[in-house]
């Protein structure tokens, strides 16, 4: 059995990543990615694994927030880089997100950690390995993923308008090589998960993102957490 990656992805993103893609390779990372879901528990579940592209049309994309890959824990990943679902505990490294939205742009402290409203407004929440076994982290690194997603970095690079580019910690800033296009902005900075988040606090990653866009023209883009509490 396999999965046809491309028929799954919506049809603005397959456009765009089919020519950019070795088709071979593609196969045989739906073919790795079928076998796991069918023999392990591999999140985030199979319905939410294009998630980032379902939200976030090729066209309306304007921010990237590139993670490395999906949380590994019962009921968290559902497609989206850093984000969990509505009830699950926030992640270590989505708290500190968060504390830096809220001295950077005082936007109250959410409860939830649901990032959808960021994606349905152009934020692309990419995770550059979209599938990972349970209880075991970077576990389908190396199977084909990078170069599925690195497409859709150099898709968005295509982009006549401008694209902001946010990479947080050493992996996703050796990504930045794939952004060539002058008109772009790329973020760069330590990673907010707890080893690393001294050098991340006061980076005020999303004021340099809407100003970025700004100065393109484009709306930014609002911030502020679906549910709020303490």
């Amino acid at each position: 059995m396999s999965l046809d990656l491309m028929e799954m992805l919506p049809g603005d993103w397959r456009r765009r990543l089919e020519p950019l893609l070795d088709p071979l390779a593609t196969a045989a990372l739906g073919a790795f990615v079928a076998g796991e879901y069918e023999t392990q528990t591999v999140y985030p579940p199979r319905e939410d694994l294009f998630g980032a592209f379902r939200h976030c049309s090729y066209d309306d994309a304007r921010v990237l927030i590139l993670g490395q890959d999906p949380y590994h824990g019962p009921g968290q990943a559902h497609g989206l880089s850093f984000s969990v679902r509505e009830g699950v505990r926030l992640p270590p490294s989505l708290r500190n997100i968060y504390k830096e939205l809220a001295a950077d742009l005082g936007v109250p402290v959410a409860t939830s950690g649901d990032l959808t409203r960021w994606a349905d407004q152009g934020v692309l929440l990419l995770n550059a390995v979209l599938t990972v076994r349970a209880g075991e982290a970077g576990s389908h690194a190396g199977k084909g993923w990078e170069d599925f997603t690195d497409a859709a970095i150099r898709a968005l690079n295509d982009k006549s308008d401008r694209v902001v580019f946010v990479l947080w910690g050493a992996y996703a800033r050796k990504k930045a090589r794939l952004v060539t296009g002058a008109h772009h902005t790329v973020i760069e900075s330590a990673h907010p998960s707890p080893l690393s988040a001294k050098k991340f606090f006061g980076t005020r990653p999303f004021s340099a993102v809407n100003k970025a866009l700004v100065d393109a023209g484009l709306p930014e883009i609002a911030w502020g957490p679906q549910t709020t509490g303490n």
